[in-house]
């Protein structure tokens, strides 16, 4: 298991470093300052709408996973030892409101790309 995320690790970085070098952009391909001055206008503002509606849907899919992941967990905690019922059900709600709040900021975030 080690070896497996060591190695990982080394492809990860090796893949940043040679993005670098990938990304770089020749000297004659620069626009010159008059030109991106001109120039400024959103690159595709058509598709702007749909990448929020797919970030959206997204997070609403995982924080949907994620609350029913933590009530089976919770439950099958309960069944397994009632006397903990207390401290479990605590423990869900607070997990619940957690997955929920990054799940609203998300969909904030998506909402404020769509009015930008």
């Amino acid at each position: 298991m080690k070896n497996f995320v060591r190695t990982g690790l080394v492809l990860l970085v090796a893949m940043l470093f040679m993005s670098m070098t990938a990304l770089a952009q020749d000297k004659k391909d620069v626009p010159s300052k008059e030109a991106t001055k001109q120039e400024a206008k959103p690159a595709t503002p058509k598709y702007e709408g749909i990448g929020a509606g797919i970030g959206m849907g997204l997070s609403i899919i995982g924080a949907g996973l994620g609350i029913g992941l933590i009530g089976f967990s919770a439950l099958s905690g309960i069944a397994r030892q009632p006397e903990q019922a207390g401290k479990i059900q605590g423990a869900m709600i607070l997990l619940a409101v957690l997955v929920e709040g990054a799940a609203i900021i998300s969909l904030v975030l998506c909402l404020v790309l769509l009015i930008i």
